[in-house]
């Protein structure tokens, strides 16, 4: 028997940063979609866009592209700051919506979407990237094999130079929250009943150090850094570590820089996160992937990468906030 077509997702991306472009990038190479539309704030950002992606439509406003395109889903990754404004617009014009994480910088803002949410999240799948990590998927099936949890141990830093080029941005909500979100999902989303949390300042009170831990009663502990540290001579995307012990076990992935290093007269980290846009491969292509999946109702929203999921870790960031 043949298998059945798969018609490929009419989709549109708004947000032309540094993932946004990858995301535009990745999906104009996939069988499962089409990029129908982009968005961007800049008219020098579809500019830059379209001398890759001559063909595709771009548009400065969101409302227009919604009306005038074919986009049938849409990717968001625009500022954190937009995230809900534009989701609530999308979800209200009945389109389905792949969201970077966080929803949104505060709950309050992240609850009010509920309303337009199904309620099996198939409207609305959150941007968990490293729920498609290959290092990631190995070490959620050694610990499902192995056994009971004790200790998880997650560091995540940054270059430092982010503290002036994005002014405010904390390391707990911008790094930590991927590892808040595979943690959740190592712990099948159990409820912590312990948080505390600490920042370190810079003398302009800028937050570029952010320490926190979770304790489960009766049950494992974990703890999390995240940073904005590191020196220009160390990889550009930093570094990003996980260890998880066991009884009898213990296990660790180092999923950034990639193994590839390249040395001149300066050392050079080519593919910092398993992200390949020309062929697409890695893990925002197997996302992308899963979400037009989502789409078709073929496959339902990945557990972690739920609207639920995603409010139980905007609840969790806004204790830690609370608690530093």
């Amino acid at each position: 028997m043949a298998a059945k077509s798969f018609k490929p997702v009419k989709t549109g991306v708004i947000g032309l940063g540094r993932f946004g472009r990858l995301h535009a990038l990745t999906l104009a190479g996939l069988a499962e979609a089409e990029l129908a539309a982009v968005v961007a704030r800049r008219q020098e950002s579809l500019d830059a866009l379209r001398k890759e992606l001559p063909d595709v439509p771009g548009w400065t406003n969101l409302t227009q592209a919604i009306e005038e395109s074919d986009a049938e889903a849409w990717v968001v990754a625009c500022t954190t700051e937009s995230h809900v404004a534009v989701t609530r617009e999308l979800l209200e014009h009945g389109k389905v919506v792949l969201l970077e994480k966080p929803i949104s910088e505060t709950l309050e803002e992240a609850e009010s979407l509920a309303p337009l949410v199904r309620p099996d999240s198939s409207n609305l799948m959150l941007g968990h990237i490293l729920l498609f990590n290959s290092e990631f998927q190995e070490l959620r099936e050694v610990a499902r094999k192995r056994g009971p949890i004790s200790y998880i141990d997650c560091v995540r830093h940054r270059p430092a130079s982010i503290v002036q080029d994005f002014p405010g941005e904390n390391p707990l909500q911008a790094a930590m929250v991927h590892d808040l979100y595979s943690t959740q999902v190592l712990l099948d989303c159990a409820e912590p009943d312990h948080f505390s949390a600490q920042f370190h300042r810079t003398e302009n009170g800028e937050i570029d150090l952010a320490v926190a831990q979770l304790q489960w009663k009766g049950g494992p502990v974990a703890s999390f850094v995240a940073s904005y540290l590191t020196p220009a001579g160390m990889p550009p995307r930093g570094f990003d570590r996980t260890e998880v012990f066991g009884e009898g076990w213990s296990a660790r992935i180092e999923p950034n820089p990639r193994p590839i290093s390249v040395w001149d007269n300066a050392a050079a980290w080519p593919l910092a996160l398993e992200v390949r846009a020309n062929p697409p491969s890695g893990m925002m292509a197997e996302e992308l992937r899963c979400f037009c999946r989502v789409v078709r109702n073929t496959e339902a929203v990945p557990a972690g990468a739920t609207y639920s999921d995603a409010m139980q870790v905007q609840r969790w960031m806004e204790k830690l906030n609370a608690f530093a």
